[in-house]
């Protein structure tokens, strides 16, 4: 059976996995509603992305939802 040439100590060991750790997630605030967001993701709150609406939420989306369900009839 093969067998290690040289004893790896807990230094180098250390040093090889020092990346691993985790990392801090940076928040940035939302333009519209200042709720704190992932940088490059939808607000989650108020539906906003780059200065722009993108999906209806709260009051919006129910009053979408009953604007469609009146034109279905």
């Amino acid at each position: 059976m093969a067998l290690p040439i040289k004893h790896h100590n807990k230094h180098s060991k250390g040093n090889r996995r020092s990346h691993h750790a985790l990392k801090k997630v940076n928040l940035t605030k939302c333009g519209k509603c200042g709720e704190p967001v992932k940088p490059h993701y939808l607000c989650k709150a108020c539906g906003h992305y780059n200065g722009r609406q993108v999906v209806n939420t709260g009051r919006r989306a129910e009053k979408a939802l009953k604007k469609k369900a009146g034109a279905a009839k």
